[in-house]
């Protein structure tokens, strides 16, 4: 071989062992994906005030409000920018929360996903608050899968092979998992109907990685709609989950926020768990890097907090504003005034006595109180914002209360009750809604007692409660049905559940109040 010849050998050579350098260093490349995520929207389509409730067009100006889909359609599509891979998912708990829902059902909600670009989304509880056949008709509209691991709906018509467990989407040339997960308490929490029995979501969970698994995918996302705690134990006891994209508990997670329940992402072993608040206040971004086997090399981010610096997507808020003609005139008329702000903020009402849940259970009970009804318990969980100082309009009171419950009375012996205070009291420690409001009675809480020991000093109407005695009671419809744990009062006598919607029960009472002071009177001492 003459020199010139050995030379373009030499040349050949290097090139191949430099492709297959090439080759090898790119096999073993990393890769990145940034995650941005949603949870428990609550269809606040427009922005909100400071206490999570509505926010007017003047304090919106002078950029006082937050979120709003009109604000998520600019930061979104920035985020889409910063990043080579990205998806969009949600956490659960879409429907529910504003006349919006009320009125449009899931339609708008279905509308507004669509034209931000979801990948997926898992079923909260308030999806099935007006049963299988609204949560149906939104899975038509959406262009997404919706996903729930922990259900058997095989028994459902309208949502047998519809509703997936998990779904495998693309994004850089990478597949990626995607489960759902829902509150395995959600048959009491909502209305799905007989035929949706909910399970264990660790061994869902885990049935839902080893298939996607076998498929050949080694990065998997948990959509969880199943709070913060349960997104825990989840990651503590499920190997192979890279993130779990969390909801349900409305937690915020930040390195930054002094008001952070934890670090963004909660790392347990090799999982990151996030989640963005709630209301649309802030847009998750989770930027992941991955290697080749599919294990997390860096998770890093912080929520986005959409206040006034975003600006507004104008073609959005016109089409808010055209949703929003028809609910004006019901949500804009003033029906009472507030002299200081009445708390609703879900940590305390689900946790002590609060001004909004002490404020409904006295409009409750005096709404029956020439009925022979003695009692008032009302689910810190159906309490969903605080109203501010001034004017009160109906608008505020809906989003306050928003799931259209009616009053319901009937009766029970003191026993029961206390058994309902009981359990009303379980899961202080989760945050979880079932946590009691009350009028006409009082008691103390002790959460560090046994079961069965935490509640004492219970007095009606000044006077120790006998057990044995029949009270009547007025709740919600929901409660008196079992919602929240409140199994006992579900074969309680002489129930009548079709008394007047509680959101009209509460603003007629702060009518006839005049500028209403609000108050806490030590009705419920936590110990």
């Amino acid at each position: 071989m003459n020199q010139q010849g050995a030379h373009a050998m030499f040349m050949r050579l290097t090139q191949s062992v430099a492709a297959l350098a090439l080759m090898a260093g790119t096999a073993a490349a990393d890769y990145t994906l940034t995650i941005l995520h949603t949870n428990d929207f609550h269809a606040r389509f427009e922005p909100i005030s400071k206490y999570d409730s509505g926010c007017g067009s003047e304090d919106n100006a002078e950029g006082k409000c937050f979120g709003g889909s009109a604000r998520l359609v600019t930061a979104i599509a920035d985020a889409r920018a910063r990043s080579n891979n990205s998806i969009l998912v949600d956490g659960g708990d879409q429907f529910q929360g504003t006349l919006f829902y009320t009125y449009y059902k899931g339609a708008l909600t279905a509308e507004m996903m669509n034209k931000l670009g979801y990948d997926a989304m898992t079923v909260g509880n308030h999806e099935f608050d007006d049963g299988p056949e609204v949560l149906a008709g939104f899975m038509s509209a959406v262009n997404f899968p919706v996903l729930m691991s922990n259900a058997d709906v095989s028994a459902e018509p309208l949502l047998a092979d519809k509703l997936a467990k998990s779904t495998i989407i693309e994004r850089g040339g990478q597949k990626i998992g995607l489960i759902g997960l829902t509150p395995e308490d959600t048959d009491e929490l909502a209305s799905p109907g007989p035929n949706i029995t909910f399970s264990n979501p660790e061994k869902a969970v885990a049935a839902e990685v080893a298939k996607l698994q076998e498929a050949g995918v080694n990065k998997i996302i948990v959509l969880s709609h199943s709070g913060y705690s349960v997104d825990q134990k989840v990651a503590a006891a499920v190997q192979g989950i890279d993130v779990i994209v969390g909801g349900h508990s409305n937690t915020l997670l930040s390195n930054t926020n002094e008001r952070a329940q934890g670090p963004y992402p909660t790392m347990v072993g090799n999982t990151a768990i996030v989640q963005a608040y709630a209301y649309g206040k802030f847009l998750g971004e989770l930027n992941v890097t991955f290697n080749d086997a599919g294990d997390i090399v860096e998770a890093a981010g912080e929520p986005l907090i959409m206040d006034g610096s975003v600006a507004e997507d104008a073609a959005t808020v016109a089409r808010i504003a055209e949703a929003a003609a028809p609910l004006d005139e019901i949500r804009n008329k003033v029906v009472a005034e507030a002299a200081t702000e009445i708390g609703g903020d879900r940590a305390v009402c689900r946790a002590m006595e609060c001004s909004m849940g002490s404020l409904i259970a006295d409009a409750m009970l005096d709404r029956v109180k020439d009925q022979g009804i003695e009692i008032a318990i009302q689910n810190g969980g159906g309490i969903r914002a605080s109203i501010d100082a001034g004017p009160i309009t109906m608008g505020e009171v809906l989003t306050v209360l928003p799931f259209q419950n009616t009053l319901s009375t009937f009766q029970v012996t003191g026993a029961v009750m206390v058994e309902a205070l009981e359990s009303g009291v379980s899961q202080m420690d989760e945050g979880k809604g079932r946590f009691p409001q009350v009028a006409g009675i009082s008691f103390a809480v002790d959460p560090a007692a046994e079961v069965g020991a935490r509640i004492s000093d219970v007095m009606v109407a000044g006077a120790p409660i006998d057990m044995d005695k029949l009270y009547g009671v007025v709740s919600n419809n929901y409660v008196r049905n079992g919602g929240d744990g409140y199994a006992m009062f579900k074969t309680a006598e002489n129930a009548y559940d079709f008394g007047p919607d509680l959101a009209d029960v509460t603003a007629e009472f702060l009518a006839a109040k005049g500028p209403f002071t609000p108050y806490t009177d030590g009705r419920i001492t936590v110990k």
